[in-house]
């Protein structure tokens, strides 16, 4: 069987190389496509190489535009990629702009897509990572869940259950391989970060687009460093749209983003994290960090219901409650957290490719639920 993973931008990276892993421990062809929608060496090439995955063996190098035209130039550039290499499964991960369009070209190809991280909604169709989710399963054979909830959410779609595979969260398979040696860069060390550190992430365009909603978070966040210690690891886009917004910042401390790893401890030894990332909700979940998501929803509601994380719809009351935040004992363990999801995507591809060999051959699909 030969799979054939699809990346583009930085939240992909944590999810393909456990399952990257996983299959070539089962000895599976694989091949990496990197879209280059995340193009730079902060954003890419070193997230490649700390993660230890292979480097690609295609690179679009389609680069930053607008949706629609990245959107186009991936749907180009990887139509022949996918006719030379014929994969048996094109993977692909959460919910950028490369993941919906590689799984538009699969489909028109008859190629059958295998979605990692399947069924999340946050109910907000302004959010153009929500398009890129429901067009993704709308197209996918196998639609690989991270929670009970999405697989419910996908079966109240129209979804049939054959093609929901519950896998759990490759995100935390990548976290937990990364603690040893995350904890070996000396990052919190080198910054000096403590549980009276507020770690702060921001990249989303309803948080940093708007130049009002930028300068009241803002506000919000030098509120909270008149008290405690604000880091503020700024993604490239994030800074470009302070910069330009002419927003000054006097008592948060911006810094150049940090790689997988370093953030990784940065995030394990901070008290309090500030973000508007589905990843970050849900790694602090598995660290124990109590986390404040600036947005008025989340794909991730396990991330509440069983973790750490809270929606801050109202920036007034985000001081008061990380003034209220404390660790819990224990981080929690939601169903599937345990580091062997990656696992479990290769088994149910395997099994999903067996169904699909049987019903070539007049026999019945296999349930891959």
């Amino acid at each position: 069987m030969k799979l054939l993973h699809v990346v583009g931008a930085r939240p992909n990276f944590p999810k393909v190389a456990p399952v990257h892993r996983a299959a070539a421990a089962t000895g599976l062809d694989q091949v990496i496509v990197h879209t280059g929608q995340h193009y730079d060496d902060e954003m890419s090439g070193r997230f490649f190489r700390e993660l230890e995955i292979p480097a690609p063996d295609v690179n679009l190098g389609v680069g930053s535009a607008s949706h629609a035209k990245q959107t186009a130039r991936i749907i180009e550039a990887i139509e022949p990629v996918l006719t030379n290499e014929t994969p048996d499964w094109v993977v692909v991960y959460g919910d950028v702009n490369s993941t919906m369009a590689a799984a538009l070209v699969a489909a028109k190809l008859l190629i059958p897509v295998a979605h990692v991280e399947a069924g999340l909604r946050s109910g907000d169709r302004t959010m153009p990572e929500e398009i890129n989710r429901i067009v993704t399963d709308r197209l996918a054979e196998l639609l690989l869940i991270p929670s009970k909830d999405a697989g419910e959410t996908l079966r109240g779609e129209g979804v049939p259950k054959e093609q929901i595979a519950f896998v759990g969260n490759v995100m935390i398979d990548s976290l937990f391989h990364a603690l040893p040696v995350a904890q070996s860069t000396g990052a919190a060390k080198r910054l000096e970060i403590d549980e009276d550190t507020v770690l702060v992430t921001l990249h989303r365009p309803s948080n940093v687009d708007s130049t009002a909603r930028l300068s009241a978070v803002v506000d919000a966040l030098e509120l909270i460093a008149a008290e405690r210690r604000v880091l503020f690891p700024a993604h490239p886009r994030t800074r470009q749209r302070l910069n330009e917004a002419g927003v000054v910042l006097r008592r948060i401390e911006l810094i150049p983003p940090l790689s997988y790893h370093e953030m990784v401890d940065a995030m394990q030894a901070s008290g309090v994290a500030v973000t508007d990332s589905g990843g970050v909700q849900e790694e602090t979940t598995a660290l124990g960090i109590p986390c404040f998501t600036l947005r008025d929803n989340t794909e991730r509601p396990i991330t509440i219901s069983e973790g750490t994380n809270t929606l801050v719809t109202d920036l007034g009351t985000l001081s008061e409650l990380v003034r209220a935040s404390r660790r819990p004992a224990t981080a929690p363990r939601p169903d599937g957290w345990d580091g062997r999801a990656a696992e479990r995507v290769v088994r149910a591809l395997c099994q999903a490719q067996r169904g699909r060999l049987g019903v070539a051959q007049g026999h019945q699909f296999t349930n891959v639920s």
